[in-house]
């Protein structure tokens, strides 16, 4: 018919088979709260990706439950196609100690130049 599915709370490769082979859209497995029970939900997504290239499924797989910046960037390393990240994530994404120290030191050393041309 046309109609866009996603398939959610996939925890394991044989459900995101049997949901791709049934033509859902979409696949969300779930990272963060496979991580919650002790295994590795990373690895899920990874067997995902494997399966679905193997056959040159269409399905899409949305990586959801992401807890870290980690998270994002190993859904990303194996290939998710897309993620669903909190604003928290996001935010703590753009930041790191270095680039902190690093601009503060670029404005310092520009205010010691605005002084000299005082």
């Amino acid at each position: 018919m046309g109609i866009k599915t996603n398939v959610t709370l996939i925890f394991s490769t044989a459900q995101a088979l049997l949901a791709a082979k049934a033509g859902a859209t979409y696949v969300s497995p779930f990272v963060g709260r496979l991580d919650d029970i002790g295994f590795e939900g990373i690895d899920l997504v990874e067997d995902i990706v494997k399966i679905f290239r193997n056959y040159a499924i269409k399905t899409e797989i949305i990586s959801a439950s992401i807890r870290s910046s980690n998270h994002v960037i190993e859904v990303a390393r194996v290939g998710s196609d897309i993620a669903t990240v909190p604003y928290k994530i996001i935010e703590s994404m753009i930041q790191h100690p270095l680039t902190v120290s690093g601009i503060q030191r670029f404005l310092d050393d520009w205010a010691k130049v605005e002084q000299q041309q005082i």
